[in-house]
């Protein structure tokens, strides 16, 4: 099966050019955690991951890699679970907040836009989002670590 072929070569290439990146297995792992976290968030991306991993001397190709892992695509299939999260923190029903999203969404215009009050609808949204990308990047920073102190043949140039 060629397909399966091209997979093979493409997962090994990035795992390789993974362990050969000339750092601690710490920073590989923080930057991908950040770049998770910044790709998850809505409206941010491979430039905030790229900030975030200059701020806390992440490994920016990681980081960079992490964010393109996540970036957008998993915001959208997040987005219910983010309005739960941020629902439950702030003590609100989340069909409520769903509703009002929603409907923004579905007949959006500015004057509604304006009218709808951040506490009730976009507040809920972020937090959540930022509960779910902070645990992904936790995650992710664990996966990270693991797999590269496991598998790496280079852990040893760089000790904990």
């Amino acid at each position: 099966m060629p397909g399966k072929s091209v997979f093979k070569k493409f997962s090994s290439l990035i795992i390789n050019k993974f362990f050969k990146i000339n750092d601690s297995p710490q920073r590989i792992a923080l930057g991908v955690g950040l770049g998770v976290f910044s790709g998850l968030m809505p409206g941010t991306g491979p430039v905030a991951a790229l900030f975030l991993a200059f701020i806390f001397r992440a490994n920016r190709a990681a980081a960079l890699f992490g964010s393109l892992l996540t970036n957008t695509w998993l915001s959208l299939v997040t987005f219910i679970l983010a309005i739960k999260a941020g629902s439950l923190v702030l003590g609100l029903h989340w069909q409520d907040v769903d509703r009002k999203m929603h409907g923004l969404i579905h007949d959006f215009g500015w004057v509604k836009f304006f009218k709808l009050s951040f506490l009730d609808v976009f507040l809920p949204v972020i937090t959540g989002y930022l509960i779910i990308g902070l645990f992904m990047a936790a995650a992710s920073y664990l996966v990270t670590l693991l797999i590269i102190k496991k598998f790496s043949p280079f852990n040893s140039r760089h000790p904990a």
